[in-house]
């Protein structure tokens, strides 16, 4: 097995992206903590934690990365049809606890799940430090469906998502992609590939072509572009 780095705790860095596996995917190093300063800093070089929790904290940054151009969200009839329905309302940070519990619930047969309390007190932090942000589908005063992710710089890096009524999700991504290309955001960031985001419009695209849009579009010099007022 390869080793791979282990990171201290008392230094915010990690190694190059190219040291990264080819297998698993992404695999860059193992070790650190999930300070807000540590966290904003792997989002930054496109970095994110992702581990279980047996598991020591493990960061990844794969490639080709799977991400979205806010312009290009892909519309079906059915979602069209539902977006014209206006049976929900769409809200944002009213409920970004209530949203990554129902991220971190089992699903199917998967009785797991990769946010664990550490990571969601991680991200908690975030959100009330403005940095984290959910988005919310409501119906008739229940939270049918959200997602939440980090917003940097005129980056928006997705982490999860739910649904608790058909096309849920879809509807808050729906929502998000257009906010964010009105706001200016050039990219949203979903990490991996799987065929719900590529049926959406999202597209693949390698690790030097995404490092190019962080290093223009998340360095610290950048504004957040984020609003709070929907």
């Amino acid at each position: 097995m390869v080793a791979i780095p282990w990171l201290s705790e008392d230094e915010i860095g990690f190694p190059a992206l190219d040291e990264a596996l080819t297998e698993p995917d992404g695999l860059l190093a193992a070790g650190g903590d999930l300070s807000t300063a540590r966290l904003i800093e792997a989002y930054r070089r496109g970095i994110f934690p992702w581990y279980g929790a047996e598991e020591p904290i493990l960061w990844w940054s794969p490639n080709p990365r799977c991400v979205f151009y806010p312009d290009q969200f892909h519309v079906s009839r059915s979602l069209r049809r539902q977006l014209q329905r206006g049976d929900f309302s769409i809200a944002y940070d009213t409920a970004f606890a209530q949203v990554m519990h129902e991220c971190a619930a089992p699903r199917g047969d998967n009785n797991g799940t990769w946010i664990t309390p550490e990571m969601s007190s991680a991200y908690y932090r975030l959100h009330r430090q403005g940095v984290a942000h959910s988005i919310e589908v409501w119906r008739d005063g229940q939270l049918i469906g959200g997602l939440y992710g980090l917003a940097i710089g005129r980056i928006f890096y997705g982490e999860s998502m739910f649904s608790r009524a058909t096309g849920g999700s879809k509807i808050a991504l729906a929502h998000l992609t257009t906010r964010l290309s009105r706001l200016g955001y050039t990219l949203l960031d979903c990490q991996v590939r799987n065929p719900h985001l590529m049926s959406l419009g999202a597209l693949c695209i390698d690790r030097a072509e995404f490092r190019r849009i962080l290093n223009r579009d998340a360095s610290p010099e950048i504004k957040d572009h984020w609003e709070t007022a929907v």
